[in-house]
Protein backbone atom coordinates (compact mmCIF):
# COMPACT_ATOMS: atom_id res chain seq x y z
CA UNK A 1 0.00 0.00 0.00
CA UNK A 2 1.43 3.35 -1.05
CA UNK A 3 1.53 5.80 1.83
CA UNK A 4 0.22 9.30 1.26
CA UNK A 5 2.08 12.62 1.54
CA UNK A 6 -0.17 13.32 4.51
CA UNK A 7 1.34 10.37 6.37
CA UNK A 8 4.94 11.49 5.80
CA UNK A 9 4.25 15.12 6.71
CA UNK A 10 2.49 14.08 9.92
CA UNK A 11 5.31 11.68 10.84
CA UNK A 12 8.01 14.31 10.17
CA UNK A 13 6.11 16.89 12.18
CA UNK A 14 5.72 14.47 15.12
CA UNK A 15 9.43 13.63 15.35
CA UNK A 16 10.53 17.23 14.86
CA UNK A 17 8.13 18.26 17.60
CA UNK A 18 9.53 15.61 19.91
CA UNK A 19 13.09 16.73 19.15
CA UNK A 20 12.41 20.42 19.65
CA UNK A 21 9.71 20.27 22.31
CA UNK A 22 12.12 20.07 25.25
CA UNK A 23 14.24 22.95 23.94
CA UNK A 24 11.15 25.07 23.28
CA UNK A 25 10.09 24.41 26.87
CA UNK A 26 13.52 25.50 28.15
CA UNK A 27 13.36 28.65 26.02
CA UNK A 28 9.94 29.44 27.48
CA UNK A 29 11.02 28.83 31.08
CA UNK A 30 14.11 31.00 30.53
CA UNK A 31 12.06 33.75 28.93
CA UNK A 32 9.62 33.74 31.85
CA UNK A 33 12.45 33.99 34.37
CA UNK A 34 14.16 36.80 32.44
CA UNK A 35 10.97 38.84 32.10
CA UNK A 36 9.65 38.29 35.63
CA UNK A 37 12.85 39.27 37.45
CA UNK A 38 14.45 42.66 37.92
CA UNK A 39 17.76 42.73 36.06
CA UNK A 40 19.22 45.06 38.73
CA UNK A 41 18.57 42.40 41.36
CA UNK A 42 20.18 39.77 39.15
CA UNK A 43 23.27 41.94 38.66
CA UNK A 44 23.37 42.65 42.39
CA UNK A 45 23.09 46.41 41.93
CA UNK A 46 20.71 46.64 44.89
CA UNK A 47 23.45 45.17 47.09
CA UNK A 48 26.07 47.75 46.11
CA UNK A 49 26.31 50.48 48.71
CA UNK A 50 26.32 54.07 47.47
CA UNK A 51 29.51 55.51 48.92
CA UNK A 52 30.33 59.20 49.40
CA UNK A 53 32.37 60.83 46.66
CA UNK A 54 35.93 61.96 47.19
CA UNK A 55 36.30 65.50 48.47
CA UNK A 56 37.19 68.21 45.97
CA UNK A 57 39.62 69.70 48.52
CA UNK A 58 42.16 66.88 48.20
CA UNK A 59 45.57 67.80 46.83
CA UNK A 60 46.47 65.56 43.91
CA UNK A 61 49.82 65.07 42.24
CA UNK A 62 50.07 65.00 38.46
CA UNK A 63 49.61 61.57 36.85
CA UNK A 64 52.83 62.31 34.96
CA UNK A 65 54.75 61.82 38.20
CA UNK A 66 53.21 58.37 38.57
CA UNK A 67 53.99 57.50 34.95
CA UNK A 68 57.62 58.45 35.52
CA UNK A 69 57.71 56.07 38.48
CA UNK A 70 56.20 53.27 36.38
CA UNK A 71 58.77 53.83 33.62
CA UNK A 72 61.49 53.05 36.12
CA UNK A 73 59.92 49.60 36.53
CA UNK A 74 59.05 48.74 32.93
CA UNK A 75 58.50 50.25 29.52
CA UNK A 76 55.20 51.96 28.66
CA UNK A 77 54.21 51.92 24.99
CA UNK A 78 50.67 53.21 25.30
CA UNK A 79 48.08 54.17 27.90
CA UNK A 80 44.70 52.50 28.20
CA UNK A 81 43.26 54.58 31.03
CA UNK A 82 44.08 56.74 34.04
CA UNK A 83 41.29 56.84 36.60
CA UNK A 84 40.94 58.38 40.04
CA UNK A 85 39.39 55.78 42.36
CA UNK A 86 38.48 55.42 46.00
CA UNK A 87 40.15 52.71 48.09
CA UNK A 88 38.84 52.75 51.64
CA UNK A 89 38.11 56.47 51.42
CA UNK A 90 41.54 57.42 50.07
CA UNK A 91 42.27 58.66 46.51
CA UNK A 92 44.36 56.46 44.23
CA UNK A 93 45.27 56.52 40.58
CA UNK A 94 44.36 53.36 38.71
CA UNK A 95 46.62 53.24 35.67
CA UNK A 96 46.31 50.70 32.87
CA UNK A 97 49.02 50.65 30.25
CA UNK A 98 50.39 48.43 27.52
CA UNK A 99 54.00 47.35 27.23
CA UNK A 100 55.49 45.59 24.21
CA UNK A 101 57.68 42.74 25.38
CA UNK A 102 60.23 40.85 23.30
CA UNK A 103 60.47 37.07 23.54
CA UNK A 104 64.15 36.17 23.24
CA UNK A 105 63.45 32.53 22.32
CA UNK A 106 60.93 33.06 19.54
CA UNK A 107 62.20 36.55 18.58
CA UNK A 108 58.66 37.89 18.59
CA UNK A 109 56.99 40.83 20.28
CA UNK A 110 53.78 40.67 22.23
CA UNK A 111 51.75 43.27 24.09
CA UNK A 112 50.98 42.93 27.76
CA UNK A 113 48.36 44.89 29.69
CA UNK A 114 49.68 46.07 33.04
CA UNK A 115 47.78 47.60 35.94
CA UNK A 116 49.21 49.91 38.58
CA UNK A 117 47.90 51.63 41.67
CA UNK A 118 49.44 54.81 43.04
CA UNK A 119 48.62 57.14 45.90
CA UNK A 120 47.05 60.15 44.17
CA UNK A 121 48.32 62.51 46.89
CA UNK A 122 51.96 61.43 46.93
CA UNK A 123 52.44 59.64 43.59
CA UNK A 124 53.91 56.64 45.37
CA UNK A 125 53.21 53.29 43.73
CA UNK A 126 51.58 50.68 45.90
CA UNK A 127 51.24 46.91 45.77
CA UNK A 128 48.01 45.18 44.68
CA UNK A 129 45.38 44.70 47.36
CA UNK A 130 46.17 42.11 50.00
CA UNK A 131 43.61 39.58 51.18
CA UNK A 132 42.64 41.66 54.21
CA UNK A 133 42.38 44.82 52.11
CA UNK A 134 40.17 43.05 49.56
CA UNK A 135 37.88 41.88 52.35
CA UNK A 136 37.69 45.42 53.71
CA UNK A 137 36.83 46.79 50.25
CA UNK A 138 34.13 44.15 49.75
CA UNK A 139 32.58 44.87 53.15
CA UNK A 140 32.60 48.58 52.48
CA UNK A 141 30.73 48.14 49.20
CA UNK A 142 28.25 45.49 50.38
CA UNK A 143 25.05 47.20 51.49
CA UNK A 144 24.27 44.64 54.19
CA UNK A 145 26.18 43.97 57.37
CA UNK A 146 27.06 40.30 56.97
CA UNK A 147 29.69 37.85 58.10
CA UNK A 148 32.38 36.76 55.66
CA UNK A 149 32.23 32.97 55.43
CA UNK A 150 34.74 32.29 52.65
CA UNK A 151 37.60 34.04 50.88
CA UNK A 152 39.17 32.57 47.75
CA UNK A 153 42.03 33.87 45.61
CA UNK A 154 41.09 33.58 41.94
CA UNK A 155 44.05 33.45 39.57
CA UNK A 156 42.43 31.57 36.69
CA UNK A 157 38.89 30.75 35.62
CA UNK A 158 37.13 28.39 33.22
CA UNK A 159 34.46 29.30 30.69
CA UNK A 160 31.59 28.45 33.07
CA UNK A 161 32.94 30.29 36.11
CA UNK A 162 30.59 32.95 37.47
CA UNK A 163 33.45 35.47 37.29
CA UNK A 164 34.30 34.69 33.66
CA UNK A 165 35.68 37.66 31.70
CA UNK A 166 36.52 39.31 35.02
CA UNK A 167 39.85 40.97 35.76
CA UNK A 168 42.43 38.66 37.33
CA UNK A 169 43.81 38.11 39.88
CA UNK A 170 40.91 38.73 42.22
CA UNK A 171 39.52 37.75 45.59
CA UNK A 172 36.09 36.14 45.86
CA UNK A 173 34.58 37.18 49.19
CA UNK A 174 31.43 35.21 50.08
CA UNK A 175 29.00 36.54 52.69
CA UNK A 176 26.61 34.78 55.02
CA UNK A 177 23.44 36.20 53.53
CA UNK A 178 20.12 34.80 52.24
CA UNK A 179 21.15 35.73 48.69
CA UNK A 180 24.44 33.77 48.97
CA UNK A 181 26.29 36.78 47.59
CA UNK A 182 29.93 36.71 46.52
CA UNK A 183 31.79 39.96 45.87
CA UNK A 184 34.75 39.88 43.48
CA UNK A 185 37.55 42.40 44.07
CA UNK A 186 40.33 42.78 41.49
CA UNK A 187 43.60 43.11 43.39
CA UNK A 188 45.55 45.07 40.75
CA UNK A 189 42.66 47.43 40.00
CA UNK A 190 41.71 47.93 43.65
CA UNK A 191 37.99 47.91 42.88
CA UNK A 192 34.90 45.72 43.18
CA UNK A 193 34.21 44.11 39.83
CA UNK A 194 31.12 41.96 40.24
CA UNK A 195 28.38 40.88 42.63
CA UNK A 196 27.13 37.33 42.20
CA UNK A 197 24.04 36.03 44.02
CA UNK A 198 21.62 33.10 43.72
CA UNK A 199 19.32 34.98 41.34
CA UNK A 200 22.24 35.61 39.01
CA UNK A 201 23.31 31.95 39.18
CA UNK A 202 19.81 30.78 38.16
CA UNK A 203 19.79 33.42 35.43
CA UNK A 204 23.20 32.27 34.19
CA UNK A 205 22.14 28.60 34.03
CA UNK A 206 18.94 29.42 32.16
CA UNK A 207 20.90 31.74 29.89
CA UNK A 208 23.17 28.84 28.94
CA UNK A 209 20.10 26.74 28.07
CA UNK A 210 18.65 29.70 26.18
CA UNK A 211 21.73 30.32 24.03
CA UNK A 212 22.55 26.60 23.82
CA UNK A 213 26.20 27.56 24.23
CA UNK A 214 27.38 24.80 26.52
CA UNK A 215 31.03 25.84 26.22
CA UNK A 216 31.07 29.53 27.04
CA UNK A 217 27.37 30.39 27.58
CA UNK A 218 27.44 33.71 25.74
CA UNK A 219 27.87 32.80 22.06
CA UNK A 220 24.60 33.46 20.22
CA UNK A 221 26.09 32.35 16.91
CA UNK A 222 26.90 28.75 17.81
CA UNK A 223 26.03 25.98 15.36
CA UNK A 224 23.65 24.16 17.72
CA UNK A 225 21.45 27.23 18.21
CA UNK A 226 21.40 27.91 14.48
CA UNK A 227 20.44 24.30 13.74
CA UNK A 228 17.61 24.29 16.27
CA UNK A 229 16.37 27.63 14.93
CA UNK A 230 16.13 26.12 11.44
CA UNK A 231 14.51 22.95 12.79
CA UNK A 232 12.03 25.10 14.68
CA UNK A 233 11.10 26.97 11.53
CA UNK A 234 10.70 23.69 9.63
CA UNK A 235 8.49 22.34 12.43
CA UNK A 236 6.19 25.36 12.30
CA UNK A 237 5.98 25.28 8.51
CA UNK A 238 5.29 21.55 8.53
CA UNK A 239 2.50 22.21 11.03
CA UNK A 240 0.90 24.71 8.65
CA UNK A 241 1.34 22.30 5.76
CA UNK A 242 -0.14 19.47 7.82
CA UNK A 243 -3.18 21.63 8.58
CA UNK A 244 -3.92 22.29 4.91
CA UNK A 245 -3.13 18.74 3.79
CA UNK A 246 -5.38 17.34 6.55
CA UNK A 247 -8.21 19.63 5.47
CA UNK A 248 -7.93 18.40 1.86
CA UNK A 249 -7.72 14.78 3.10
CA UNK A 250 -10.93 15.18 5.04
CA UNK A 251 -12.72 16.71 2.04
CA UNK A 252 -11.64 13.80 -0.15
CA UNK A 253 -12.87 11.24 2.39
CA UNK A 254 -16.23 12.98 2.60
CA UNK A 255 -16.48 12.93 -1.17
Amino acid sequence: MVKSKHFYIRKSHRYLGLLLGIQFLLWTIGGLYFSWNNIDEIHGDFQRKKLPLLSSDIQLVSPSIVLDSIRKVHRIDSLVSIQLIDIMGEPYYQIRCISALHNMQSHTNHQELMNHLADAQTGRLRLPLSKDEAIAVAKRHFVNVAKVIKVEKVDSIHSHHEYRSGELPAYAISFEHPTQTTVYVATELGTVQKFRNDKWRVFDFLWMLHTMDYQGRDNFGNILLRAFSIFGLVTVLSGFLLFFVSAKWKRKNKA
